[in-house]
């Protein structure tokens, strides 16, 4: 399993889109990715636009998109491929993360 977080073309594409339409700065801005309480199978994502990352984040940058991930948050995001759909089944991002068990049934909650 590899120790980082990666983001697809197709998301890092939305996230920049997103950034510009809320007017932030690509050079220091980027998308939070983190993990949550909650959800019908115990954990969730949450994703987020932010000006800047915090002090304590891990901070990731491909394909010209930073991630900024707490640390709490990346001991279940390591090794997860954040991607983007827009097939039949609706579209939004999407989390590809070996480390998880379970999954709901929507797909926006998880168990480790």
């Amino acid at each position: 399993m590899s120790l980082t977080i990666t983001i697809s073309s197709k998301a890092a594409e939305k996230v920049r889109l997103f950034g510009e339409k809320e007017g932030l700065d690509p050079s220091n801005s980027g998308i939070r990715v983190a993990v949550k309480g909650g959800g019908c199978a115990g954990l969730m994502y949450t994703l987020s636009m932010e000006k800047e990352p915090r002090p304590d984040d891990k901070v990731l940058e491909e394909s010209g998109v930073r991630l900024f991930v707490d640390k709490r948050s990346y001991v279940f995001l390591a090794g997860t491929t954040l991607d983007y759909t827009d097939g039949l089944n609706g579209k939004g991002f999407v989390f590809h993360n070996p480390q998880a068990k379970s999954t709901c049934g929507c797909g926006n909650s998880f168990a480790v």
